[in-house]
């Protein structure tokens, strides 16, 4: 397959728009992560983002909209709740999960009978969704499990040729997906932590926000427990991101965690050892409380590491009792698998 290259001009963006009517997979930026784009409301389109990406089709997708008062062709109902959310947040990184009509296909929504909706701040995907007439179904452009693309060559590294078109806009602004929050039960539920914190939510709010069970295991720096009998297959998530295995470099990784003087002690012990050894080593190291730095750039250190083809990632925590730490923390420990040394 050929993939086009576009740029965020109107007649390419009209060209993409009709690629997506047509039940094809068009590559477009927003301001978290580029997404992959199929028409949401074609259950076939979005089998086809599926199999480009290599995605397992129980991991449910975020629909994109291009007004808030689209949601109400993807659910029945706006609680009070939900509506103080879209008047804070939206535009902008916060996917809220909500009840879904019948007319959202089950392969849009992982099986689910809820539906993950946002509407983007990025003028170019709003542009897209505009000129395509439609809700667009749109995980990260990148490979399953692989980091996510924050840049316009790190979708053509990943997916040239194997979807239509690529819109080449610029560098996302925010460099990790967004907030996913579950707004179908009685407590407002963090999914997917992000740029968007649960205090931002709950001063908006006026009451308060709590973290999913699988979060909380994470911050814990506890993965899906075999003795439990629960698998990576036996789990099904309930927004993008949930899967522990994911973001996952080509190279071996391990985080360094504790006081900040010992991890970069650490670190560079390791680095020396391993160097020896004949290996490359490249190190992830942010500056102390630089947290949305960390965000921007995580990904992208992390890409551009797997091209300089580094055998080790070094990589020093960040705190997590920040709320944007916590959420670069989330994508740190799952790309490293878990893989941790404390000092």
């Amino acid at each position: 397959m050929k993939t086009l290259k576009l740029t965020t001009n109107k007649q390419d963006i009209e060209a993409a728009a009709k690629i997506i009517r047509n039940g094809g997979l068009v590559a477009f930026p927003t301001e978290t992560v580029y997404g992959l784009g199929a028409n949401a409301l074609d259950a076939d389109a979005v089998a086809r983002v599926y199999e480009a990406k290599g995605r397992p089709s129980d991991n449910p997708m975020i629909v994109h909209i291009s007004r808030a008062s689209d949601i109400g062709q993807l659910t029945p109902m706006l609680s009070p709740d939900i509506v103080t959310l879209i008047d804070n947040f939206w535009p902008g990184p916060l996917t809220m999960v909500v009840k879904k009509k019948p007319t959202v296909p089950d392969r849009t929504t992982g099986g689910l009978d809820t539906v993950a909706v946002r509407l983007p701040e990025s003028q170019a995907a709003i542009d897209l969704i505009n000129a395509a007439c439609c809700p667009i179904a749109a995980p990260s452009a990148n490979l399953s499990g692989s980091p996510s693309p924050t840049r316009a060559q790190d979708v053509v590294d990943d997916l040239d040729g194997r979807i239509d078109a690529i819109i080449q806009g610029d560098d996302c602004r925010v460099g990790i997906e967004s907030t996913v929050v579950d707004m179908t039960g009685e407590v407002p539920t963090i999914l997917r932590p992000g740029i968007i914190t649960a205090e931002a939510l709950e001063a908006a709010l006026g009451k308060e926000v709590v973290y999913d069970k699988s979060l909380e295991e994470a911050a814990r720096h506890v993965a899906l427990d075999p003795a439990l009998g629960v698998s990576e297959s036996d789990f099904q998530p309930k927004s993008p991101g949930m899967k522990y295995k994911h973001y996952a470099p080509k190279a071996d990784m391990l985080i360094v965690e504790g006081e900040r003087e010992n991890v970069k002690k650490e670190i560079e012990r390791l680095k020396g050892l391993n160097e020896k050894l004949g290996n490359t080593v490249g190190v992830i190291l942010f500056e102390e409380k630089a947290f949305i730095e960390a965000a921007h750039d995580f990904f992208a250190r992390l890409r551009d590491l797997d091209k300089e083809g580094v055998d080790l990632i070094l990589a020093g925590a960040l705190s997590d009792t920040d709320g944007v730490g916590f959420a670069v923390m989330n994508r740190m420990l799952k790309s490293a698998g878990y893989k941790i040394a404390r000092v």
